[in-house]
């Protein structure tokens, strides 16, 4: 056989290598093993096992010569230690080059050749890190091929007995080796670069799409979760993207619907499916692929298939976003990447909102607080209490002034998000000091807290019910009362109340004493209760009990 013949020979088994290549790059658990950016120890074990077969296949497809064995084993296993570094490409190298060491299929050069493929795997190994970062590796790949080949012809003459017919096999199949092998090398390569270029173009073209999305819905999501903020979000991503129909709910109803199924999946209607819920409940997001999971009873419904990924602030689930299409089974892959990338965008922008609100909300409470301190009948009354302390009781009236100053004091610097259960504590202490000078035994306070209890809770959130409990519940009593502040761990977390046994409050005013109007005068306890539930949720808000002429209770839970 001439040096052409055999190329043409490796050409014809190359070529069955090649389709085999293209065959796999199509294969899903192919690709994301490929594109994983930091692939584990087995998933390389994996590679390396598909490699290293590859290559035994090249042993199985050669062309002998001389008593040898030309081949295309070589490609295997370098294309496996190029694309996957030392572990692939060496264990690659074992098991081609074991295989060809072991199993009886002919030929004087068995060990040389068993031997040189494993030291091409470390050759692979090596050039690996030099090429990784690098653009056109088919073409680093071609010259890589070529010197690895002549390594191996060097390892058949130095192992290879008799050396006259080592020698005489390496002048003929040299040439052939070195330019098939490499050129095989260098397509498999490409073929695989191929699949990192069409992985990163579906990806940019998915972030993008994302983020101008993102950037529509940003003035929406930061007024907050609610029904008109979620239809407009809704019809912003209906517009950007082919579905059948996109829905977002909280935690209990669907906010809103846009595209097939609007006739029946009502917005304001309780979540139904069980698949949503265990989103919910477990913050992980589910592929739906078929119209049965979808569990919609509506005999009409043209909604088949579903990706349902979870909102959330911070760790807290808040609701989701659902998007829709008509066929079974086909939610792909790049539906899975855009729906978790609005869902982590759209996450921020909820939390960004929050943040927001509860900011305005410290302020707002900030200012009020210090209004009402520096108020001037608060001021003017504090003064007069002190100045007459001061004739008879000259420590007294040093201690109010320390806690007026306090009280101002504590005031300014409550410009944190969360502070120490005793900050606050003392902050109320310095508040009700002066009160009780003032109205000596008509305003009794006690304390009834629990051991060790220290819990983080918003700044200024126990003083202004100890305020409207002063002011509302017990002065307006003609023999005054007591005020009792109590704190206790229970399994869900710390109860904090405030109770007085002042002149209470009507049952039908209950209801209405947080609701946000102008001219209401509970505006300490409205403000309080919308920074609860902005931080906590609808559970922890504020919970008020009262019986006329008897007195009130308002309990503040926080989570642990």
């Amino acid at each position: 056989m001439t040096i052409f013949e055999m190329i043409l020979a490796l050409f014809n088994k190359l070529g069955i290598i090649i389709i085999l290549a293209v065959i796999i790059s199509k294969i899903g658990i192919f690709k994301r093993l490929i594109t994983k950016k930091d692939i584990r120890t087995r998933d390389k074990v994996i590679l390396a096992i598909i490699f290293g077969l590859i290559g035994i296949m090249g042993t199985y497809s050669s062309v002998p010569i001389y008593g040898a064995l030309a081949n295309t084993r070589i490609v295997g296993v370098m294309v496996g230690a190029l694309l996957g570094g030392p572990i692939v490409g060496i264990l690659a190298g074992v098991i081609a080059g074991g295989h060809r060491f072991l199993i009886d299929i002919g030929g004087f050069t068995a060990l040389a050749c068993g031997i040189s493929t494993i030291v091409e795997g470390a050759i692979g190994s090596y050039a690996y890190y030099y090429i990784k970062n690098k653009e056109g590796k088919w073409q680093y790949a071609f010259f890589i091929g070529v010197f690895a080949e002549i390594v191996q012809m060097l390892i058949i003459l130095m192992i290879a007995r008799p050396f006259q017919d080592a020698l005489q096999l390496v002048k003929i199949i040299l040439l052939p080796m070195v330019l098939v092998n490499s050129l095989g090398i260098a397509i498999f390569i490409g073929i695989i670069e191929n699949i990192y270029t069409e992985y990163e173009r579906i990806a940019a073209g998915q972030a993008q799409k994302a983020l101008k999305i993102a950037n529509l819905t940003l003035p929406y999501f930061r007024k907050g979760l609610n029904y008109s903020n979620a239809q407009k979000v809704v019809e912003i991503i209906y517009s950007s993207v082919e579905l059948a129909a996109v829905s977002i709910t909280d935690d209990k109803q669907i906010l809103a619907h846009i595209g097939n199924g609007e006739n029946h999946h009502l917005i304001g209607g309780n979540i139904q499916a069980e698949v949503t819920k265990y989103v919910i409940v477990n913050g992980k997001y589910k592929i739906i692929a078929n119209k049965k999971e979808i569990q919609c009873n509506h005999i009409n419904c043209q909604l088949k298939s579903a990706i349902i990924v979870p909102l959330k602030e911070q760790d807290r689930v808040v609701g989701t976003l659902q998007l829709f299409k008509k066929d079974e089974n086909s939610i792909t892959s790049v539906d899975v990447e855009l729906a978790l990338g609005l869902a982590q965008l759209f996450s921020t922008q909820i939390e960004l909102s929050k943040v927001e609100y509860q900011q305005k909300l410290l302020i707002e409470s900030e200012l009020k607080t210090l209004q009402a301190q520096i108020n001037p009948h608060f001021l003017f009354n504090a003064i007069n209490t002190i100045i007459s302390f001061m004739q008879f009781d000259v420590d007294t009236a040093k201690n109010l002034l320390i806690s007026l100053s306090n009280l101002f004091r504590k005031s300014l610097k409550n410009n944190i998000d969360m502070v120490d259960i005793s900050t606050e504590l003392e902050h109320i202490d310095a508040y009700l000091e002066i009160e009780r000078a003032r109205f000596g035994d008509k305003l009794k306070v006690h304390y009834d807290l629990g051991h060790d209890i220290n819990c983080k809770l918003p700044p200024l959130i126990l003083q202004p019910i100890v305020e409207n409990a002063v002011i509302h519940g017990i002065l307006p009593k003609k023999q005054g009362g007591s005020v009792t502040i109590r704190s206790r761990k229970e399994s869900n977390g710390i109860l904090l109340e405030v109770n007085d046994d002042g002149v209470g409050i009507d049952d039908g005013k209950i209801q209405s004493l947080l609701t946000d109007r102008e001219g209401c005068q509970s505006m300490g306890l409205i403000n309080v209760n919308k920074r609860l539930i902005n931080l906590y949720g609808t559970d922890y808000q504020l919970s008020i009990d009262s019986l006329i002429n008897s007195g009130t209770s308002v309990k503040i839970k926080i989570p642990s």
